[in-house]
């Protein structure tokens, strides 16, 4: 602790984790949540707009439609932005992509604000589509800007910041779109674009940050300002032992340039990596906390909760989520990526299980729907403290300089296609299966729990290469055996971590 601390306070690193934050990860929890409490306006908006064109109301079901166009915009932008991202990464650079989205920020929040006095719904849904490029973007954008950016004794806990910044941007969108802020029917335009004013403090201060270390010594082979880069974040040290690091790194590359996306998926060196990151975003889909989010508002009701009461409760949670992710982040270097992340999906595949006994039998017993919402709260926890804080992490780790950009837009496309598929499967998963929903959630953390504890080598404290390393040592292969005369066949997995 004593060496983080000393670390974290030289330098210009926390005022640069704060600015990046502000306009990456924060942005992306924002639009996030703050789309569910404005909702029946904007409906209204849409309807009213329609009638002032054309002098009749428009059909319930259409409104509806375009309610549905409106809200998957974000995704299909988002999809587009996490596409983009080797473009302008490999291009502009980590620092001025970063400015060059933040200024996509600022212009998409003019045209959402002027939209309600403009009487555009189209505008909604124009602006909409960019907040989510921006965020795909963004979020990509910012969790390369602080691996790239931090000594691999403080990679965890620096990159680990991105998550606390989306659990801010949640619990930022819960609490301002609250009916005493500005969850109002006048105010819901001001609502949907308050967050990218945040933006402009980012665009003011991020000129005078430095670009990522790793960017500029690898790919820009500028040892000197590398080295400057990283005296300005972490303070006044000759970063030999880091430099160094970068060099074998770019001795390993040699010269190779930043793969595209069908190269890397072609690359027989990075699948196990590839192969991780595909089961860790899909667990993290589809582990069940939007199931938490749905159900939550009953849980609390039927445990007694007054309904004027359930979306402070339901803040309890967005608070619960950024403490634990700022607990994690202290945690995170002494006790490892691999240990939180299989022990935080395990834990959730158990309370997940625990949920949905407690809701067959919340009915028999008048104690139940109290435990539930314990249940809730922890699974929350297990999800901040777990996943949600170590992804960050590992998303940045496992690849190598070269392969970097296109994984995190293969990284990208999974965590879009996935949000969608989720938005547009999850209504009739709930409806067909009911609380027993929750077993399928469990038995999907269940899965990226064990395959975890079978495959992920720890990352902490070693370098890319070594992690690479690592990941080369798994083995899976066919052991052929004879039993009884008969020929028969079984999978060994070595490991060797």
């Amino acid at each position: 602790m004593e060496f983080l601390l000393k670390h974290m306070l030289c330098g210009q690193v926390i005022i640069f984790i704060v600015v990046l934050g502000i306009g990456g990860s924060f942005q992306n929890g924002f639009h996030i949540t703050v789309i569910n409490s404005p909702s029946p306006f904007i409906q209204n908006f849409i309807n009213e707009s329609w009638m002032s064109r054309y002098g009749k109301p428009m059909e319930r079901e259409s409104v509806k439609l375009i309610w549905s166009v409106l809200v998957s915009m974000y995704s299909i932008g988002g999809l587009i932005g996490s596409i983009s991202i080797r473009c302008f990464v490999v291009k502009f650079g980590r620092k001025k992509s970063m400015i060059y989205n933040s200024i996509l920020s600022i212009v998409t929040a003019a045209i959402m604000g002027s939209s309600r006095k403009a009487n555009s719904f189209e505008m909604i849904l124009v602006a909409r589509f960019l907040y989510g490029f921006s965020a795909g973007l963004g979020l990509n954008i910012h969790l390369m800007y602080l691996g790239e950016s931090s000594p691999k004794q403080l990679r965890g806990l620096t990159t680990m910041t991105a998550a606390t910044f989306t659990s801010l941007g949640k619990l930022f969108g819960q609490l301002v779109g609250l009916s005493e802020l500005l969850g109002q029917e006048d105010l819901w335009h001001i609502l949907l674009c308050c967050a990218s004013f945040i933006s402009i403090l980012q665009l003011v201060a991020l000129p005078f940050l430095p670009e990522a270390p790793r960017y500029l010594l690898i790919d820009k082979g500028n040892e000197e300002m590398c080295r400057k880069a990283l005296q300005r974040l972490w303070g006044k040290r000759d970063f030999k032992v880091e430099i160094e690091e970068m060099l074998a790194e770019q001795a390993a590359i040699n010269g190779e340039k930043p793969k595209s996306l069908s190269e890397l998926l072609k690359d027989r060196e990075s699948r196990w990596q590839l192969l991780t990151m595909l089961v860790v975003l899909i667990a993290i889909q589809f582990c069940g906390i939007s199931a938490i989010c749905a159900y939550s508002f009953n849980v609390f009701y039927e445990a007694g909760i007054s309904e004027d009461n359930i979306r402070y409760v339901t803040l309890g949670i967005g608070v619960s989520e950024v403490l634990t992710t700022i607990t994690c982040a202290f945690l995170i270097e002494n006790t490892g990526r691999r240990a939180l992340l299989w022990k935080g999906f395990i834990c959730m595949s158990l309370i997940m299980t625990l949920i949905t006994v407690t809701l067959y039998l919340r009915e028999t017993i008048s104690w139940i729907p109290y435990s539930t919402v314990c249940l809730i709260f922890l699974f929350v926890i297990c999800f901040g403290g777990g996943p949600a804080s170590v992804l960050p992490s590992l998303s940045h780790e496992i690849f190598i300089q070269s392969s970097r950009p296109a994984a995190f837009v293969f990284t990208g496309i999974l965590r879009w296609v996935g949000f969608s598929v989720l938005v547009v499967a999850f209504p009739f998963l709930i409806d067909s299966l009911k609380h027993f929903s929750f077993l399928f959630f469990g038995s999907v953390c269940l899965g990226a729990g064990v395959y975890v504890f079978l495959f992920v080598p720890e990352t902490k404290g070693k370098t890319v290469l070594e992690i690479s390393e690592d990941f080369k040592k798994i083995n899976v292969h066919r052991h052929w055996c004879t039993k009884n005369g008969n020929e028969d066949n079984e999978w060994i997995i070595a490991t060797r971590l």
